[in-house]
C-alpha cells in the first residue's frame, strides 16, 4: 500500500514509525512531515488544509490510504471533501466526517452530544457575548476553581482554570471579545471535576471499536504541574489507577454510548476518538473529546500496540473492525518532551540538535524539527519526544532521562518530574 500521513508532529512520526513495521506498506509519504519522518518515507511540502493540493498529490501518486494526524483538517472537513469527490471517494481516509469532528471542534456540540446519550460529564452552560451576564450569574453558583472553555479550536490554549471569581468574570469577557479569535465566540462554563485525569483512546469504524491502552499526559510547562498550559510535556502508559474495574466503567458508561450515539445520529466516523477523563472517586467523567490520536500520548500508546496498525486502519476503512483484536505490550512506556526555551510563549527556531545518533534504549520521535543542509534543527516549540520501555515506570523514566540528557540543542528544556503523581 502507498500511504500518505498528514501532519508534522510527534504523533505523526509515531504513526509513521508504527505503520512502517507493517508488511502491507510499500511506500510512505508524510505531508509536510519533519526530520524524523524523512527517515521513514518521503516528506511532501503540502499544507494539511490545502485540500486541492492534497487531492492532486493523492491522485497523481496512486495513494491507497490517507491518515490524518491533526485535528484542524478534520474540523475543516477533509473527510467530506474526499467523499464528495468522484475520484477521491474510493480512497480510504482515516478520520471522522466534519460533523464527527465537531466533538473536538465545538465544546458546545460535544456537551450536547453527551447529554443526549447520557454520558457522564460536568454540569455546564454555553455563553455568548449577549448572554455574558447569565454567565456571570452561573459562575456565582459554582465553587472554585472555575473552568472556561472556548467553544472552538484554540491550539490547545482555549481552556482556563481559575481560582478567583473576579478573574473568571474578567477572562470570560475577554474570551467572548476575541482573546482566542472566533474560537471564543461561544464559551462553555463548566463545573470543576476534582480528581485525577487519564486519557482513553478508541479506534472505531463507526459501529465496532477497539480500546487502545490508556495514558496520562502532563500539560503544564513547569514541574509540579505549574505554569502555562502546553500541548503536552510528557506521558505515561499504562496508568496505575486505571485498573480493570475503572476501565470496565469507562467502556460501559462512556465508550459504548459514544460509539452507539455516533451510529444513532448517522455521523460518519472512521478513526480515533480520544476521550479525556477525570477519575472522580473511582467513577469516570468526560472532560473532553478529541478526534485524533493524542500528542504526546501517541508516543507512549502506539509503541505498546503489538498488532499491525495499518491492518487495523484497513479494517476501519472497510467497516470490518469487529473481526480484529488488539494485542498490546504489558510493559510501561514513558515519554518526555524536549522543548524550545520560551515555549509555550515566543521561542527561536533553527537551533542545531546533536546526540540523535545514539538513542540508547529509547525511541526518539521528532515533533518540531527539520533538515537544513543535512543538519537536524529545531522548528517548533515542542522539538523531540524521547520514549522508552521499562518493566515498570521507574525503569522506563530512567531510560528516557538518560537519552534526554544526551541530546543537546541551545535552549533545551524538559520536565524532570513526569509521572511524579503516580
Amino acid at each position: 500500500m502507498k500511504v500518505l500521513i498528514l501532519g508534522s508532529g510527534g504523533r505523526e512520526h509515531a504513526i509513521a514509525w508504527k505503520i512502517s513495521q507493517s508488511p502491507l506498506l510499500t511506500s510512505l509519504f508524510v505531508a509536510p512531515g519533519n526530520a524524523g519522518t524523512a527517515q521513514l518515507g518521503t516528506n511532501v511540502e503540502l499544507s494539511v488544509t490545502d485540500f486541492p493540493a492534497i487531492r492532486d498529490f493523492v491522485l497523481g501518486n496512486g495513494i491507497d490510504m490517507v491518515i490524518v494526524g491533526p485535528e484542524v483538517p478534520l474540523v475543516a472537513g477533509i473527510y467530506d471533501y474526499f467523499t464528495a469527490d468522484p475520484k477521491l471517494k474510493k480512497i480510504p481516509l482515516i478520520g471522522p466526517s466534519k460533523l464527527g469532528a465537531s466533538l473536538e471542534g465545538s465544546k458546545k456540540f460535544a456537551n450536547e452530544f453527551m447529554v443526549r446519550h447520557e454520558i457522564p460529564t460536568a454540569r455546564y452552560i454555553n455563553v455568548t457575548l449577549n448572554t455574558y451576564q447569565e454567565g456571570v450569574e452561573y459562575l456565582k453558583t459554582l465553587e472554585p476553581p472555575y473552568v472556561l472553555k472556548a467553544d472552538g479550536l484554540a491550539a490547545g490554549k482555549g481552556v482556563l482554570i481559575l481560582d478567583s471569581l473576579k478573574e473568571a468574570e474578567k477572562e470570560l469577557k475577554e474570551m467572548l471579545e476575541g482573546k482566542f479569535g472566533e474560537a471564543g465566540n461561544n464559551v462553555v462554563i463548566e463545573e470543576f471535576l476534582p480528581g485525577i485525569e487519564v486519557s482513553i483512546f478508541v479506534l472505531t469504524d463507526g459501529v465496532s471499536y477497539l480500546i487502545f491502552p490508556e495514558a496520562k499526559d502532563y500539560k503544564r510547562i513547569g514541574e509540579g504541574d505549574t505554569g502555562l498550559n502546553t500541548g503536552g510535556m510528557g506521558a505515561i502508559s499504562p496508568v496505575p489507577f486505571a485498573d480493570k474495574i475503572f476501565l470496565r466503567k469507562v467502556e460501559e458508561k462512556i465508550v459504548k454510548p459514544t460509539v452507539e450515539g455516533l451510529n444513532k445520529e448517522n455521523i460518519d466516523y472512521k478513526g480515533f476518538i480520544y476521550i479525556g477523563l477525570m477519575n472522580v472517586l473511582g467513577n469516570p467523567y468526560v472532560v473532553e473529546y478529541n478526534v485524533r490520536m493524542g500528542d504526546p500520548e501517541g508516543e507512549v500508546v502506539l509503541p505498546r500496540i503489538s498488532s499491525d496498525l495499518l491492518d487495523l486502519f484497513v479494517a476501519v476503512s472497510r467497516k470490518k473492525l469487529k473481526k480484529k483484536t488488539l494485542e498490546t505490550d504489558t510493559r510501561t512506556v514513558s515519554t518526555v518532551m524536549l522543548v524550545s526555551d520560551g515555549y509555550p510563549g515566543a521561542y527561536e527556531k533553527g537551533k542545531e540538535i546533536s546526540g540523535l545518533d545514539d538513542p540508547g534504549k529509547s525511541v526518539i520521535f521528532h515533533a518540531g524539527t527539520k533538515l537544513t543542509d543535512g543538519r537536524v534543527v529545531t522548528n517548533g516549540g515542542r522539538v523531540l519526544s524521547v520514549t522508552s520501555f521499562g518493566d515498570d515506570m521507574t525503569e522506563a523514566l530512567a531510560r528516557t532521562y538518560v537519552t534526554a540528557d544526551r541530546i543537546q540543542f541551545e535552549g533545551k528544556y524538559y520536565r524532570r518530574d513526569i509521572g511524579f503523581d503516580l
